[in-house]
């Protein structure tokens, strides 16, 4: 038998490496979710830089963003007067559906090719300074809203001039601004990531963008394509533009948009987080 002594020095001793072991690594899921969360809490930061990327990009000018303003408002008198006499429309009522349509489509398609490249435009900071990567989809986000509420002032101006009926529908833009976010962010994650490994792929997303555009109900409505629209229906874009669209224009959105909006949410969140997981260690290497 062992005297005591020995006993309370081996127990000592098993206690001891017992303590020293490391604790078990986190997952790569919660690391994702940990610089999501990080990313989040950050929003003095990523607020202030997309601020100063609109001050960047219109640096020296007068108007600023509001020159996209004018653009739009431009487009959509010249596309109006157009199209409004083809479709045999009233320009009354298609002008506002119209701009509408072009206001949401340009900050997401906006969203989109700047999301590819969310992390290869920030390449030096990211190997450079450790922050969380999310806070440049973060970034992103919050720059095109930012060019949102400049094109959104012309909206007051339109629903007074159109006479416009506003009621508490209106207030259904709050959950479409906030998924349309929601979507603009998962996606700049995902393109962010597959753009960072394929370079190919940003020029392919703008391409494709260009056909969207005009498959996409934004200066023709649904009702055109007769038979055919449950196509256009389940166009995701179109849901996109139509929860944002509909209550400003006085009128319900279509059945299946906020359900599509749903899914594509859902199931977008899904992939971008999986893939976030799994790749976000090497997003430095690839850029």
């Amino acid at each position: 038998m062992r005297p005591a002594g020995m006993v309370s020095v081996a127990i000592s001793e098993a206690e001891h490496e017992r303590a020293a072991e490391w604790p078990p690594l986190p997952s790569r899921a919660a690391l994702a979710w940990r610089d999501l969360a990080d990313g989040f809490g950050k929003s003095w930061m990523w607020a202030a830089l997309a601020l100063q990327d609109i001050k960047l990009r219109y640096r020296g000018s007068v108007l600023g963003p509001f020159w996209l303003t004018i653009s739009t408002l431009v487009m959509v008198i010249a596309i109006g007067a157009i199209y409004g006499r083809l479709f045999h429309v009233d320009i009354a009522t298609y002008l506002p559906y119209l701009a509408l349509g072009l206001i949401v489509w340009q900050t997401f398609s906006s969203i989109i090719t700047e999301g590819c490249d969310t992390f290869l435009r920030e390449q030096s900071v990211i190997q450079q300074v450790p922050i969380p990567f999310s806070i440049h989809a973060y970034r992103n986000v919050c720059r095109n809203f930012i060019v949102l509420a400049h094109n959104l002032v012309i909206v007051p101006i339109g629903l007074v001039v159109f006479r416009i009926p506003i009621d508490w529908h209106v207030l259904e833009i709050i959950p479409g601004f906030l998924l349309l976010a929601i979507n603009g962010f998962w996606i700049s994650i995902l393109l962010g990531l597959i753009s960072a490994r394929f370079r190919d792929v940003p020029p392919i997303v703008a391409s494709f963008l260009q056909v969207l555009f005009f498959v996409t109900p934004i200066f023709w409505s649904v009702e055109m394509l007769g038979n055919w629209q449950a196509i256009a229906a389940l166009n995701p874009l179109f849901a996109v533009i139509d929860v944002v669209r509909a209550p400003l224009l006085g009128v319900a959105p279509a059945e299946s948009s906020w359900i599509v909006l749903l899914i594509m949410t859902v199931l977008g969140c899904s992939v971008s987080f999986a893939a976030f997981a799994r790749f976000r260690t090497r997003i430095a290497y690839w850029i």
